[in-house]
C-alpha cells in the first residue's frame, strides 16, 4: 500500500467558520436515526418538507434544507443573541434527517402517520423535537406523540391565522385545522393555551386565549410575555409558530402572508422573555424559500427563531434534570 492511499481526515479551525461549505445539517449536529443517539440527545431537529396542506402559495417544502444551509450561518459566533450561552458547547442533539409524505393521493395521510410514529418513538427515548416545516399540517404528529408523553399540553401558537376549521366539518385536514382537531382529540388544554398575533376572524370553538396583533403589539413584548406565563403556567407547554405571524413586510417568503403583524426584535425579544415555560416541543412552519429573493430574509429569521425555540427546550430540560 503506497502512501496515497493512506488519508487521515484532519479539521481546520476555520471549518466551522465557513458559513457555505460542508454537508448541511441543522447547526452542524451529527446526523442519526439511531436509538442509541436518540437516549443521549436533548432535542431531534426533525424536517418535514411537506406543503400538500397550504391552501394558497406552495412551497414550504423547500424550507427543512434552506434552513439548515442557513443554520451554519446563524451559530458562526457560538453564542446566539441575546441568549447568554453557547448551546451548542451544551445541547446534545442530532438531526434525524426529513419526514415526508411526498407526493398524490394519500400523502396527508403517510406524512401523519410517519411524522406521528417517528415522533412517538424519539419522545418515549427521552428527547424533545424541533420540526422543520412544511405547512401548518405538520403539528398533528408532533403534538400527539408530546402529549401521550407528557399528557394535555398548552398549545402556544404563533399565526396570524386560528386555523382553527374543523377537519370534520370541511372534510379535509390541511394547514388550517390543527388547533381545533387536535383539542377535539383530547390533547390539548385550551384553558391553558394561547394563539398569538391572529389577523384574521374565525370560530374559536374550543375555548383557545386569543391575544390579537393589535393587542398583542401595544402591550409590547414584556408585558405579553407575562400574560403568556399567566395563562399557561405550569403546563407542558408545545410552541408551534407560523412564520406568517411576522407582518409581511418582514417575512415575505410564506403562502398567506396578512398585513399588520410585528417586526423581529419584538417576537425575538417576546421569546427571550418566555424563558421558564416547559416547552416540550416546538416547530417552525409555513416557511417558502422560493419567494424570498437572494438575500433570503424570511429563511434567516425563521433560522434564529428556531434556535430561540431550541434555547427555550434546552433550559426547560435543565430546569427539569433531563440529561443533563
Amino acid at each position: 500500500m503506497s502512501d496515497t492511499d493512506i488519508f487521515e481526515p484532519t479539521e481546520s479551525t476555520f471549518d466551522r467558520f465557513t458559513p457555505y461549505a460542508g454537508i448541511p445539517t441543522w447547526c452542524e449536529y451529527p446526523h442519526s436515526q439511531q436509538a442509541k443517539d436518540i437516549k443521549k440527545a436533548d432535542i431531534v431537529a426533525v424536517g418535514v418538507p411537506f406543503d400538500m396542506g397550504a391552501s394558497n402559495r406552495p412551497g414550504a417544502r423547500f424550507a427543512p434544507r434552506a434552513m439548515r444551509d442557513n443554520s451554519k450561518y446563524a451559530i458562526e459566533y457560538n453564542t446566539v443573541y441575546p441568549w447568554d450561552y453557547d448551546i451548542q458547547n451544551e445541547c446534545k442533539m442530532i438531526d434525524y434527517g426529513d419526514l415526508s409524505g411526498f407526493c398524490g393521493s394519500g400523502a396527508t395521510e403517510r406524512m401523519l402517520e410517519r411524522t406521528s410514529s417517528h415522533a412517538d418513538r424519539i419522545y418515549k427515548l427521552g428527547a424533545f423535537t424541533l420540526a422543520l416545516g412544511g405547512d401548518h399540517t405538520i403539528p398533528y404528529g408532533f403534538v400527539r406523540a408530546a402529549s401521550a408523553k407528557y399528557g394535555k399540553l398548552a398549545i402556544l401558537h404563533f399565526d396570524s391565522h386560528q386555523d382553527s376549521a374543523d377537519s370534520e366539518t370541511i372534510g379535509v385536514v390541511c394547514h388550517g385545522t390543527f388547533s381545533s382537531d387536535l383539542a377535539r382529540e383530547g390533547r390539548v388544554d385550551t384553558g391553558k393555551s394561547v394563539q398569538v398575533f391572529q389577523r384574521t376572524l374565525a370560530p374559536n370553538e374550543h375555548g383557545y386565549h386569543i391575544i390579537d396583533a393589535f393587542k398583542a403589539i401595544e402591550m409590547g413584548p414584556v408585558k405579553l410575555a407575562k400574560a403568556i406565563k399567566k395563562v399557561t403556567g405550569d403546563t407542558p407547554v408545545y410552541i408551534t409558530f407560523d412564520i406568517d405571524a411576522f407582518d409581511g413586510a418582514v417575512a415575505p417568503a410564506t403562502g398567506t402572508p396578512v398585513p399588520g403583524g410585528p417586526d423581529a426584535y419584538f417576537v425575538r425579544r417576546l421569546l427571550f422573555e418566555l424563558d421558564g415555560l416547559n416547552v416540550v416541543g416546538a416547530d417552525i412552519v409555513e416557511v417558502a424559500p422560493n419567494y424570498d429573493g437572494p438575500a433570503q430574509p424570511t429563511v434567516n429569521l425563521a433560522t434564529f427563531v428556531a434556535l430561540d425555540l431550541m434555547y427555550l427546550m434546552y433550559n426547560t430540560r435543565k430546569r427539569m434534570g433531563i440529561n443533563i
